[in-house]
């Protein structure tokens, strides 16, 4: 399951991070890093970005980086 599709409300565990190159830097200087846990706060009407709370701090991704991000 990648992080897009997990439901608002939920908590999950980073597993594995699929991007390449300066997207995936990216995602992990953001402190999305394999074994954090992320709790999906709330979507926007669009559907675009998603609001998460990772390591004590609200972070907002885009859609297409959360579904470069495996989770359990």
């Amino acid at each position: 399951m990648t992080l897009r599709e997990v439901p608002i409300g939920s908590s999950v565990t980073i597993k594995k991070l699929n991007g390449t190159g300066a997207t995936k830097r990216r995602i992990m200087d953001m402190g999305l890093v394999k074994g954090v846990e992320v709790f999906v706060k709330k979507v926007a009407p669009l559907g675009d970005p998603i609001e998460l709370t990772v390591r004590g701090y609200e972070l907002s991704i885009r859609k297409a980086d959360a579904e470069l991000i495996d989770v359990e």
